[in-house]
């Protein structure tokens, strides 16, 4: 059966799908990964961006001889998701998201990146901040600052362009949560009119924090989608 590979959202790592997980009853393999820089895993000398994300993808896969797999993207991990499906197609097979940000520009990057300043960080939300020294013990700030200056170049260089998503053959399932402030209901639903095979469900009484989701239905959601119980 094919395997399914969980990718986590900027300033994550594996462990943000740990709740999800024991939700989700299957028999079929499924695989979580921590994108380079993040929690224990190497930096590797190099700005992070999409594509190295997608390369950490495609060497696990390698490593683990999966030749083809199903992917769940959290929010950043789900734009990496599909951006896989569009440089290496052959490789994937269904996609899902959740409170995935789909169409970058300049704006919404300095918008996001605004909030990614560890000193801002520190004063405003310690708690978060203690978090974030917990999950990233190579250095907390190296990862926000790192995935600020990310989130800018995305803006200036988004990797997927609007009239890009018509081309997209794969089956798609994007998720947002009702209350999502980050990922934009009504531009998620404008995206998915755009797939050829796009499905929305939108979580209600859902954030865009992962935690903060209703897991119930969007674990009983992948498990439909994905045909988990068979």
């Amino acid at each position: 059966m094919t395997p399914i590979i969980f990718l986590h959202g900027a300033l994550g790592t594996k462990h943000q799908f740990d709740q999800l997980l024991k939700e989700v009853k299957t028999k079929r393999k499924i695989c979580t990964i921590t994108f380079e820089g993040h929690g224990g895993a190497d930096l590797k000398g190099r700005p992070f961006r999409i594509e190295h994300f997608v390369e950490n993808v495609l060497d696990y896969m390698d490593k683990e001889g999966i030749e083809k797999a199903d992917l769940f993207g959290y929010s950043m991990g789900g734009y990496v998701a599909l951006y896989l499906s569009k440089i290496k197609p052959e490789r994937i097979g269904k996609i899902s998201t959740l409170g995935t940000i789909l169409e970058w520009n300049k704006e919404i990057a300095e918008k996001e990146a605004a909030f990614l300043i560890p000193d801002k960080i520190k004063e405003k939300v310690p708690k978060f901040a203690k978090i974030l020294s917990e999950q990233h013990p190579n250095g907390w700030e190296t990862v926000v600052n790192k995935s600020r200056e990310a989130l800018l170049n995305l803006g200036e260089n988004p990797v997927i362009a609007a009239d890009e998503w018509k081309e997209v053959e794969h089956p798609v399932r994007i998720h947002v949560g009702d209350r999502d402030q980050t990922a934009d209901p009504i531009k998620s639903i404008q995206v998915c009119s755009k797939l050829k095979r796009g499905e929305l469900v939108v979580l209600p009484n859902s954030y865009h924090p992962v935690e903060k989701t209703d897991l119930h239905l969007l674990a009983h959601s992948l498990i439909d989608y994905f045909k988990l119980n068979r």
